[in-house]
């Protein structure tokens, strides 16, 4: 049986009194892109630095590519885009990138092809013997990517990837995420782009003070949504489509629910049989932003009471 890219249990880090970490626990599959969110200060620096083995954990264990934490040998199979990067202004992006694969340990006889590979991946076709100090942050953001991708990782932790990129540049991002998968790398997403992740991740967890307050597949942890419908021609909604849930009105919509998605054509049905006549259908599937926020918001303090006392 293949060991889980990153499995770790109860993985605590303290900086003197301060806890960035509480008890984390994570697993994720080879193969998959994971998505990891939180709000500012939840602990994900911290946990992406301590499984670089960039940090040691206060307590804790846990394994990367089956390795412990921090492990050498690991490391040189773990691709890696930080948030916030900078290379050398007088070198070109083939420089870095020929830098980067020496430091990697990549076979001199194939490693021109190999960077010819990644530069061509990530759009840099052309601009590779330019100096990065004419870079846009696109560009930057590009060439951590081609280093991040150099040799086929087994894992790839990206933070932050698509944060310096318009509309289009994300989306060549999300296909390079996907070609990546495709050639085997696990993908391991920080990001605070929750409409990245809802498109590109099979799985997420997302992390609050330190622990993971929700993990596994989207379609499992968003559920059942309200379902909208404008309909004509039903005398009394309710009577009719109870059996299906709660039925309210709002404006010229009647809601249902919340419905499973395998039920919505047996609603459409039993409006049809009843008489009525449906002009639209809106399957109101909750987003992974109302997901984040209800989890983010439960885990917070009470705020605190702002009027002035009698």
């Amino acid at each position: 049986m293949t060991d889980p890219a990153i499995d770790v249990r109860g993985l605590h880090k303290a900086f003197g009194s301060t806890v960035a970490l509480e008890a984390l626990d994570l697993h994720v599959d080879r193969g998959e892109v994971f998505g990891f969110l939180g709000p500012n200060g939840a602990g994900k620096t911290t946990a992406v630095k301590l499984l670089l083995g960039l940090t040691r954990p206060t307590r804790g264990e846990g394994t990367v590519l089956g390795r412990p934490l921090g492990d050498r040998d690991a490391r040189r199979d773990v691709g890696y885009l930080p948030e916030l990067f900078r290379y050398q202004a007088w070198l070109t992006a083939r420089e870095v990138l020929h830098l980067h694969a020496r430091l990697s340990g990549l076979p001199s006889s194939g490693r021109d092809a190999e960077l010819d590979r990644v530069i061509d991946v990530v759009g840099l076709h052309g601009r590779d013997d330019e100096r990065t100090g004419g870079f846009s942050k696109g560009m930057q953001q590009r060439l951590g990517l081609a280093a991040a991708l150099l040799g086929d990782p087994a894992l790839v932790i990206l933070d932050e990837p698509t944060s310096a990129l318009d509309p289009v540049g994300r989306d060549d991002v999300r296909a390079i995420i996907r070609e990546a998968q495709a050639r085997g790398s696990t993908v391991f997403l920080n990001s605070h782009l929750l409409g990245e992740v809802e498109r590109l991740c099979d799985r997420v967890a997302i992390v609050n003070r330190g622990r993971v307050v929700a993990a596994g597949a989207l379609a499992d942890l968003l559920g059942a949504a309200a379902v909208r419908l404008r309909v004509t021609g039903l005398e009394d909604p309710g009577a009719v489509l109870g059996s299906f849930g709660r039925v309210t009105v709002e404006d010229d919509w009647l809601v249902v629910g919340p419905l499973e998605p395998d039920r919505v054509p047996d609603l459409v049905a039993t409006v049809v049989g009843a008489g009525g006549r449906v002009h639209a259908v809106d399957p109101g599937r909750r987003s992974l932003e109302d997901l984040f926020l209800d989890l983010v918001r439960d885990a917070s303090p009470p705020a605190p009471d702002l009027e002035p006392a009698a």
